[in-house]
């Protein structure tokens, strides 16, 4: 296949960079400067403005499949406004270029046993609200949206570096928690799963999660 994958250097796109070219698939690196993108066969960085949807459009066009690991900034004080204003840009362009999207948003928005979106509850960390509740308010506009192929990954409450061990369960709108309550998965596992929605959709025009 031919990914575009956005966000490519960050500890998410960097490790959907390495899970896609180990599958051999054609990786264009999308990001805001070329000089961060690894040498790899199969690689080619790509410099790139998400709020210039016009020139994304161009970008993305050939494709097979988009991935955005795009986030608007945790240390920027309007993430917020960044970060949806770039989602929105970002599905927009795959929609005009006809190129099914991936997109990574956040855990805020899954359910919580009482019905709500953690994102709401008290004990949700004020630290990432802001940033967690643009990518609500950017999947809810997926929903609500028509006329693009999308998927939209919640990774686990606990997204931390370690091994590839190809092994994740799937979920919904609800977190995936282990014999040990939590909810976590490895990057390189996130990325195992995004890889394999894309080689094999399961989740069209739907949110899923994962986690051990």
């Amino acid at each position: 296949m031919k990914i575009a994958i956005i966000g490519a250097t960050g500890f998410v796109g960097s490790a959907l960079v390495e899970e896609a070219v180990s599958r051999k698939h054609q990786v264009s690196a999308l990001v805001r400067n070329v000089g961060k993108v690894e040498a790899k066969p199969g690689v080619t960085g790509v410099q790139s403005d998400v709020t210039d949807t016009a020139t994304l459009v161009g970008l993305l066009a050939g494709h097979d499949v988009v991935i955005s690991a795009f986030n608007g900034g945790w240390e920027n004080a309007d993430i917020y406004a960044k970060h949806l204003a770039g989602s929105r840009s970002i599905a927009e362009a795959a929609k005009q270029a006809g190129v099914r999207l991936i997109t990574v948003g956040g855990a805020g928005s899954l359910i919580a046993p009482d019905g709500s979106q953690f994102v709401d509850g008290p004990e949700f960390p004020a630290a990432y609200k802001d940033g967690a509740s643009a990518a609500r308010d950017a999947l809810n506009e997926l929903r609500s949206g028509a006329g693009l192929d999308w998927s939209f990954v919640s990774p686990p409450f606990l997204l931390v570096p370690g091994e590839r061990t190809g092994q994740y369960r799937l979920g919904l709108d609800t977190p995936v928690f282990n014999a040990a309550g939590q909810s976590t998965i490895s990057v390189a596992d996130l990325a195992v799963a995004i890889l394999d929605e894309a080689e094999t959709p399961r989740h069209r025009n739907h949110r899923f999660t994962v986690g051990y």
